[in-house]
């Protein structure tokens, strides 16, 4: 289908639980374009009901929505944004000589910002000797340092040392003279949003959840760990794999294990709805899309605004 689209790609985004892949692969479809993953857990293998793929959303029509960015690292590595705009840029050059239409998917709103105002990413190796000072400092000490770097990307899911580290040992390289940093192409973007209110957004992320424990979630972890991924890794993915390795370890009951998980996950999503409040803020106009309305009814209205 010729979409005589003024746009480059369409970015199908929302809180967890919110039914952007079902969206994003009936418009693909619709279109003949192909999807680009923008979600910050999804990248790796084996890891599938904890971060929510549903592999089953990309089955159209009888045919399979070819999905990029998905699968494309192993449990235990730590995926930065400054790979995903490197890997984001090889896919979206090679959709656009093949042309075919790219659907962005996901729910990281940091990923999906990062391409559509084009972050200038630093690359940013380790720092031994800067890590060794920080381990010293408590949260609280590392939290304070942090807020003093003006221009933070993300603020959000900092939930461990580990991640606080990380984050002032970016913002430190990225000062200093001679970083190297990814330059981006400009993209034109229309960005939409499914936005439920409050309660229904609450109910749909317990019966997913409930859903993926009888799929077999905790098996997911334990295998695992099973693996030999290292326990504070899970913990560091944060969410599922973070509360199901805590029971698994011992730390946690099995009730608590729900319990927290479920808090988390509903905090998660108010923090996401922060993110793309934010980014309003910042002048990105965001679509959103009552999520109450049939699957047809949204890809109709999306398709009305790819036309402009």
């Amino acid at each position: 289908m010729d979409l005589n689209s003024i746009y480059d790609i369409l970015v199908v985004t929302g809180p967890t639980a919110s039914g952007k892949t079902a969206l994003a692969a009936a418009i693909a479809n619709r279109v003949g374009g192909e999807i680009i993953s923008a979600d910050s857990r999804q990248v790796y293998r084996g890891m599938n009901l904890g971060t929510g793929k549903d592999y089953d959303d990309y089955h159209v029509d009888g045919k399979d929505i070819p999905c990029h960015l998905i699968d494309i690292a192993d449990p235990g590595y730590k995926y930065s944004v400054f790979e995903y705009q490197r890997n984001f840029k090889k896919v979206y050059s090679d959709l656009k000589k093949r042309k075919i239409f790219p659907v962005v998917c996901g729910g990281s709103g940091m990923y999906a910002d990062s391409i559509i105002t084009g972050y200038k990413m630093f690359e940013v190796p380790p720092d031994s000797g800067l890590r060794i000072e920080l381990e010293k400092k408590s949260m609280e000490e590392l939290r304070e340092i942090l807020a003093t770097f003006k221009s933070l990307h993300n603020t959000t899911d900092l939930d461990t040392k580990k991640r606080v580290i990380r984050a002032i040992e970016i913002e430190h390289s990225s000062r200093n003279p001679g970083s190297h940093y990814s330059e981006f192409p400009k993209i034109k973007s229309l960005l939409t949003g499914i936005l439920f209110d409050r309660d229904t957004r609450r109910k749909r992320i317990s019966e997913r959840l409930k859903q993926r424990f009888d799929s077999g979630m905790i098996d997911e972890v334990k295998n695992l760990i099973d693996r030999g991924i290292n326990i504070d890794t899970l913990i560091y993915y944060g969410l599922e794999y973070k509360f199901i390795t805590l029971y698994l370890t011992g730390k946690i009951s099995y009730q608590e294990m729900i319990r927290d998980l479920e808090i988390a996950i509903h905090q998660f999503a108010k923090r996401q709805m922060t993110w793309f409040r934010g980014m309003e803020k910042k002048g990105i106009k965001i679509n959103w899309i009552d999520g109450k309305i049939p699957l047809e009814e949204k890809v109709e209205k999306v398709m009305e605004l790819l036309k402009g």
